[in-house]
């Protein structure tokens, strides 16, 4: 795994051993970066179910301006931590051990970007979605990755589906603000 392009193109990143982490793959960050490529410079990102941080770090690497991680792995925040250091983004990072939905129901920080990757089969975007959504700027974005057999609403609050993606098993929803 290795970031794409901007200031930490090429950077390989490590990734979190177990089954607990499902890194997205090289083809899905590609769509979903051509996605939003215009609307990331300056941003504030959220990067929820981090992982090995690769979307957090890959939005930093094309111009983003802030990215917070939250991860409830030891071992994923362990690999957060390494791979910010790795491509130079400490300044710009902050790194939360937490379970997604305590994060964004404690915080009081407002995101431009949000990357939700969430366990696959545990219902948790349905529940996530609508919290999620008050944390957002009026420009917002949020990027869902999901399972092709669990469907996501068209609309959560003021946010609704601008396009779906699909890449094999892995589907890409990518909500707007209206």
């Amino acid at each position: 795994m290795r970031v794409i392009t901007g200031s930490a193109r090429g950077r390989r990143l490590v990734t979190p051993e177990g089954m607990d982490v499902r890194p997205t793959v090289d083809k899905v960050k590609e769509g979903v970066f051509s996605a939003i490529q215009f609307d990331i410079d300056g941003r504030r990102v959220l990067d929820l179910f981090a992982g090995s941080g690769q979307l957090g770090i890959e939005a930093l690497s094309r111009g983003a301006e802030t990215a917070v991680f939250v991860d409830n792995n030891a071992s994923s925040i362990s690999a957060v931590k390494q791979n910010i250091k790795a491509c130079g983004f400490e300044d710009q990072a902050k790194v939360i051990n937490s379970d997604a939905v305590s994060y964004i129901t404690s915080t009081n920080e407002v995101f431009d970007i949000a990357f939700i990757d969430p366990p696959y089969h545990k219902d948790i975007i349905h529940s996530l979605m609508p919290k999620l959504c008050e944390r957002m700027s009026d420009y917002g974005i949020i990027v869902c990755e999901h399972a092709g057999d669990e469907p996501l609403s068209d609309c959560y609050g003021k946010f609704a589906v601008q396009k779906t993606y699909k890449y094999g098993k892995v589907f890409v929803a990518v909500y707007r603000a209206v």
